[in-house]
């Protein structure tokens, strides 16, 4: 079943409620962020977009929510990484200007909490297909980043029939061990921060390639205020050391496995986790695949280069070539 949307130009913030998440009158809106992106990325800013969410029921009584982009039938869906949200597609969807759904992985942003714990690649593969299969037409061009990539490689190489085009963002099996201990060091932090100024200031420390603007809307879009004024993160963050052994499959054996062409788009700044050696891995397995370096972008390339990501995708996945 798929839930009502709600568009953007219908933003339903309280009247005299401010965006400002250090204002005392601070009033969610998670479509009001729009064109302070657009602007950010020099993208040309023709009054709100449509954007809507939606959710679709997936195993048991669990949801997953998305951001839907535009009114025709889906042509690219973005996958984030751990501990981010939808949201962090915002600006690449809007230099894309297609038809595009933005996933919430389950336990992330608005998408139900998996109680059994079941984050590996391949179980939210399982869920991401449901999402597919509901609300896209055919097959699609899909983009994941980190967590997302490893997601969507599970998923295409079990479901060929959904995937057209997969693109990879910043993301190969056996990643580099120091870039992976500064982003699990970051999630590892706390839950819960006294201040918007305090949640912001450990953002920025762990995230040296990104504008504060773009982390400040972050941390709105992946955070919630308490009553107290406190803020602490909205993903699932929960003791997970009682939750079932599961064996994942083989990330490298997935990768050989998958029929679409390829793309993996790798930043070429500190923070990127694909190390020489793992793209000489993917081409000896996949000769074919593409490569492309974001200069200036580290692991959150859409964050850090939201319009230089939009042009690989819309040429891979668009061009004449496609």
């Amino acid at each position: 079943m798929v839930a009502d949307s709600v568009h953007s130009t219908d933003t339903g913030v309280t009247a005299g409620m401010s965006t400002d998440p250090t204002s005392d009158d601070f009033d969610y809106d998670e479509f009001a962020y729009f064109e302070e992106n657009a602007r950010e990325a020099g993208l040309e800013w023709n009054g709100p977009p449509e954007v809507g969410r939606i959710a679709v029921g997936v195993a048991g009584s669990r949801e997953v929510s998305a951001l839907r982009w535009g009114s025709g039938p889906v042509e690219v869906v973005l996958v984030h990484g751990s501990a981010q949200n939808a949201h962090t597609w915002d600006t690449v969807a809007l230099a894309l200007g297609r038809p595009a759904l933005a996933v919430d992985l389950p336990g992330h942003g608005h998408s139900g909490w998996r109680d059994d714990f079941g984050y590996m690649p391949h179980q939210l593969a399982d869920d991401l297909a449901v999402v597919i299969e509901e609300l896209c037409d055919g097959p699609i061009v899909l983009v994941g980043m980190s967590l997302g990539g490893s997601t969507t490689n599970s998923l295409a190489a079990r479901r060929p029939d959904l995937v057209r085009r997969l693109i990879a963002v910043d993301i190969t099996p056996n990643p580099s061990s120091a870039a992976v201990k500064d982003i699990h060091d970051f999630i590892a932090g706390p839950q819960t921060f006294p201040s918007f100024a305090e949640i912001l200031e450990r953002t920025v420390k762990f995230n040296p390639t990104r504008s504060g603007s773009s982390l400040r809307r972050g941390i709105v879009h992946n955070a919630a205020r308490n009553p107290d004024g406190s803020w602490q993160w909205r993903y699932d963050r929960r003791d997970r050391s009682g939750a079932p052994k599961v064996e994942r499959p083989d990330a490298w054996t997935e990768i050989e496995q998958i029929a679409a062409p390829y793309l993996l788009a790798r930043g070429g700044a500190k923070g990127s986790v694909v190390t020489d050696e793992a793209v000489e891995e993917l081409l000896r397995r996949r000769p074919a695949t593409e490569v492309v370096t974001v200069d200036g972008a580290g692991h959150s390339i859409q964050g850090d280069k939201p319009v230089e990501l939009a042009a690989a995708i819309e040429a891979f996945g668009f061009g004449t070539d496609a």
